[in-house]
């Protein structure tokens, strides 16, 4: 190699290590920024799990409510049903005394029957205790005049005889009939108010249940509000994370703009240099009248934007739309799919802004870069491993990471973004990496 040739190499990579490490006194800033970041999104993500856990409790005591809600819709039912057969025992209760009240003047009437039998029967043996103390119908028959009258005599004999049988057959009837109402009567009676008890008791047995529930639903229904007032203080906490995480990511994303004006100056002074140093060289071989060397340096393919593809694989995901199997999202970047480890190669020299833990990216790192005077960002999300810090610069071609399936991911692969200026939580100026590394 001629001795201007080894010059201006020589140039050339001082020029490069000079623009690598010249922004390091502002990565201990935009590093403390990152930790504290990541500190608020762990708050968030604590936040967010006891959210979930209220919610699950929430699900889980309004389960037991409807439980306990439908079991006294079934004790309600149980209640009415035996209510109405309280009800009924309770007509036939009513109607048997209404045979009862019916039946009093059949028993009365009978009473009065027998009280007037017994009071003959007691006149007659009152007349027979006067007479002697016997009646003697023989005495009766011999004193007719003629035998006419002693038929007469024997028909009348024979009528009072059977007139006091009747009676007393009469009276016998009536006093078994009136047993046999009375214990009829009171008998049904007595089993119907019998049956009225056993109903009552059912009842309330079934109101004492019901009460238990009525209080256990009282209960479930002030445990659900503590644990909405609890779930809403929480979301309260969380939406003040969130304001917080918007203050830091506007705090990063001033300390990106820095970190990109540092990068446009060193870009500058890198082509000032070089450009100084191509024209020395070609001042040199003038002089010597050789003609110029090309220098040449290995590089991975890279795009007429300054962008080389990040990592080996196939591609799955592109930028726009797109169904992910529990609906439609839209879609800030370009996928590639390869094995867990796969080296991850930064897409362009810049700047790293952020590398660590971000929500569904996962393991992320973003890089800040100038290119022909545009800042961008690149982003590499869901890695499985990180091997640059924040505020570290690094080359084009740089392995930066591995390929992983951390955050929301459904498999080892990369989520590669393309940002226009500095990276936003909105992603607002992501743009198709597939137009600036080639498909």
């Amino acid at each position: 190699m001629n001795t201007w040739s080894k010059w201006f190499v020589a140039a050339l990579s001082a020029v490069l290590a000079l623009s690598i490490f010249l922004p390091t006194a502002s990565a201990d800033k935009l590093s403390d920024l990152e930790k504290e970041k990541q500190q608020v999104e762990q708050e968030k993500n604590n936040l967010n799990s006891e959210i979930q856990s209220k919610n699950n409790a929430i699900v889980e005591n309004q389960t037991k409510l409807e439980k306990i809600m439908n079991k006294i819709q079934e004790l309600n039912g149980e209640i009415e049903e035996t209510q109405g057969k309280i009800d009924g025992v309770q007509a036939q209760i009513d109607q048997t005394k209404v045979e009862i009240d019916e039946l009093k003047e059949s028993i009365e009437e009978l009473e009065r029957k027998i009280a007037e039998r017994e009071e003959l029967l007691k006149e007659r043996a009152r007349a027979i205790q006067l007479s002697g103390g016997s009646v003697d119908y023989i005495d009766v028959l011999l004193g007719a005049n003629s035998f006419v009258d002693f038929i007469d005599r024997a028909s009348a004999v024979n009528t009072l005889i059977e007139a006091d049988r009747e009676i007393m057959r009469e009276q016998a009837e009536d006093k078994k009939l009136l047993a046999e109402q009375k214990a009829e009567v009171e008998e049904k009676l007595a089993k119907q108010e019998s049956q009225k008890a056993e109903l009552v008791d059912l009842k309330d047995s079934l109101d004492a249940q019901k009460k238990k529930q009525d209080d256990l639903q009282d209960d479930l229904k002030a445990e659900q509000k503590r644990l909405a007032k609890e779930k809403s203080k929480l979301e309260e906490d969380h939406a003040k994370a969130m304001n917080i995480s918007s203050s830091l990511e506007k705090k990063i994303g001033k300390e990106q703009k820095r970190l990109a004006e540092i990068a446009r100056k060193a870009e500058e002074e890198r082509k000032a240099k070089e450009a100084a140093a191509r024209k020395a060289a070609a001042k040199k071989a003038a002089q010597s009248s050789a003609p110029a060397a090309t220098v040449t340096q290995a590089a991975a393919p890279k795009s007429s934007a300054g962008f080389i593809r990040p990592a080996a694989g196939r591609h799955t995901s592109g930028f726009g739309g797109r169904d992910i199997g529990a609906g439609a999202e839209t879609h800030l970047g370009y996928d590639i799919a390869n094995s867990p480890g796969t080296p991850i190669h930064a897409a362009a020299s810049g700047y790293v802004s952020h590398a660590g833990s971000m929500g569904g990216y996962g393991n992320v790192i973003i890089i800040t870069h100038v290119i022909n005077g545009q800042s961008y960002a690149t982003t590499y999300a869901h890695l499985n491993s990180i091997n640059v810090s924040v505020g570290q610069a690094v080359s084009q071609g740089q392995n930066i990471g591995g390929m992983g399936n951390t955050g929301r991911s459904t498999g080892p692969h990369l989520h590669f973004e393309i940002h226009i200026g500095n990276w936003n939580g909105a992603r607002s100026n992501a743009v198709d990496p597939a137009s600036y590394i080639g498909g």
